[in-house]
């Protein structure tokens, strides 16, 4: 299949760039592209929601092991602990 696309003159100064540094046809950067965007974007159909987010665990971290279980019970906690700071401060 042959496929034309206009691109901004910004885009193709760097694809000029990129096809002398590496060698390659612009054609060839451009199936890249588009081969690494349809894989991102493809397979997320197909994927449950825990394999969506699965990437997130684990990137914070709190030091409190029963956090998903009590999570109420410690905002409720820290919100009355504003309210006596605040109120000492006054």
């Amino acid at each position: 299949m042959q496929l034309t696309i206009r691109i901004p003159d910004e885009y193709s100064s760097r694809i000029d760039i990129l096809t002398k540094k590496m060698g390659l046809k612009k054609s060839d950067i451009a199936r890249l592209a588009l081969k690494e965007f349809l894989d991102e974007n493809s397979t997320e159909e197909g994927k449950k929601p825990f394999e969506k987010i699965k990437h997130l665990l684990g990137s914070a971290e709190s030091n409190i092991e029963d956090l998903g279980q009590r999570h109420r019970d410690y905002l409720i906690q820290r919100i009355k602990k504003d309210i006596v700071c605040k109120g000492s401060e006054n």
